[in-house]
């Protein structure tokens, strides 16, 4: 990968876009990671308006301290980059008071920690409404297109998406070229929605390297047998394919269903 001329395409289309649908900047929800933090640093690069917004809920105090090391990085060398906090937590905890949990627990869990994410995305758009900005994408490839690792109208619901065709390790290597600050480099992937220490490979069961390998051999149309591979490499394979199937809501458009107009008449 030509890493600099990727950037500058991907400054390029983000600038294009904003300028083309009249918009004047863009958010980025911060989450002390690498996605958002890569997002953030390609918009900064574009020389319009970026707001870093954090939006903790119980957030871990080592994800919060890793954006804004990330934020100060950029403000220092972009005059264009601010940051605005706005804390979530008094809403979630009033929201998930008021929610039925007629159900096991983990997946009163889960339900919640997509909650999290919706109530994120609405103060993303409260705030992009405020200024005329766009709410820029954090979401990589294998997130959005192989496993539909993202919450549906949670971090999922953006206007555009800047690292979407890239990898995982991609995104990285981006980074890498960006200067991104070490703590975030080297932090362990996570969504942060559980308020606890779980990775998303914890709660994958792969790592981001071993679903970009099978997302590449699904995507080639590979043929395989089970005895092509390795104990792990079927598993990795059946846990992305059990994904990619359970997820495939996400990823594919809102069906529309269409009346025949005989019907209409």
């Amino acid at each position: 990968m030509n890493t600099e001329r990727v950037i500058s395409h991907i400054v390029g289309w983000l600038k294009d876009y904003c300028t083309t649908n009249r918009r004047s900047g863009f958010v980025i929800g911060l989450s002390g990671g690498i996605d958002s933090a890569v997002t953030s640093a390609l918009c900064a690069r574009t020389g319009l308006p970026t707001l870093c917004i954090e939006l903790p809920i119980h957030q871990a105090p080592s994800h919060v301290a890793r954006a804004h090391v990330h934020v100060k990085a950029l403000e220092a060398e972009f005059s264009n980059v601010r940051m605005e906090r706005v804390d979530l937590t008094p809403t979630f905890l009033t929201m998930a008071s008021a929610l039925p949990r007629t159900a096991d627990d983990a997946t009163v869990q889960l339900s919640l920690a997509n909650t999290r994410a919706r109530l994120r995305m609405t103060a993303l758009y409260h705030v992009a409404g405020l200024h005329g900005y766009l709410v820029a994408g954090t979401g990589n490839k294998v997130e959005d297109f192989g496993v539909g690792f993202f919450t549906k109208d949670g971090d999922g619901g953006v206007d555009l998406s800047p690292i979407a065709d890239l990898t995982k390790t991609e995104v990285y290597t981006l980074g890498k070229a960006m200067g991104v600050v070490q703590s975030i480099m080297i932090a362990k992937p996570t969504d942060g929605l559980f308020g606890d220490d779980r990775s998303d490979e914890d709660q994958i069961g792969a790592s981001y390297p071993e679903l970009e390998w099978a997302m590449d051999l699904r995507d080639r149309g590979v043929d395989i047998t089970p005895l092509d591979l390795s104990e792990r490499q079927r598993k990795v394979l059946a846990i992305f394919d059990a994904r990619r199937v359970a997820n495939r809501h996400k990823m594919d458009p809102i069906p529309v269903c269409l009346v025949p107009s005989e019907l209409k008449g």
